[in-house]
């Protein structure tokens, strides 16, 4: 009988059936809902909601709203500071704090809500004034825009963004021309958009 010829390497791009039982990461997983900010980066605030998931344990994850007081309350460990940390260290301190109850706990914080970084659009000149999410980096021309835009009689030439104690121009007709478009400055949390 002839040699059984040797198997073939699987083609680049193919599935490996070796691979196919392979278990997907589980704390790493993308938990429905939850929005796309760097778990290394993001500082967690009062407000947000956070969606905490423990692998294998539904029932002591939650999708909890970061209280007044910085805190939120989980089954077993009760309050734990959630402000001023970001998602990846409050999952560390959750799953260390589990280690007492469940045996390598897999604890994955995501974040299903941005309700703590805020910027506010005030004067007549704008369409929607008041308070809005900053949700993602907006530079002072997409918050402009994204709320609703300009009355007709703004003054769109005379623009002030309040920041703490300054006062930064924004001149949304030269930007539209692709004029100074260093003023075009990202929006930081507390920002007051003034619009005349």
């Amino acid at each position: 009988p002839a040699p059984a010829a040797p198997a073939a390497a699987p083609a680049a791009g193919a599935t490996d059936p070796a691979k196919l039982a392979e278990p997907a990461a589980r704390a790493a997983a993308k938990v429905p809902g939850a929005l796309p900010v760097d778990e290394k980066t993001y500082v967690i605030g009062a407000e947000d909601v956070l969606i905490v998931a423990v692998y294998e344990h539904p029932g002591i994850g939650c999708q909890c709203l970061v209280r007044p007081d910085g805190k939120i309350t989980l089954t077993f460990i009760g309050d734990v500071t959630a402000t001023g940390r970001t998602p990846l260290e409050l999952g560390k301190d959750i799953s260390e704090r589990l280690n007492e109850f469940i045996v390598d706990p897999q604890v994955s914080v995501s974040l299903g809500a941005v309700h703590s970084k805020k910027y506010f659009l005030l004067g007549q000149g704008v369409k929607s004034p008041g308070q809005h999410d900053l949700i993602v980096p907006t530079t002072v021309m997409e918050a402009l825009v994204g709320t609703g835009g300009f009355q007709d009689f703004a003054n769109t030439k005379n623009i002030v963004i309040m920041r703490g104690d300054k006062r930064l121009k924004f001149n949304y007709n030269e930007v539209l021309k692709g004029k100074n478009l260093q003023q075009n400055i990202y929006v930081e949390s507390g920002d007051m958009i003034v619009v005349k």
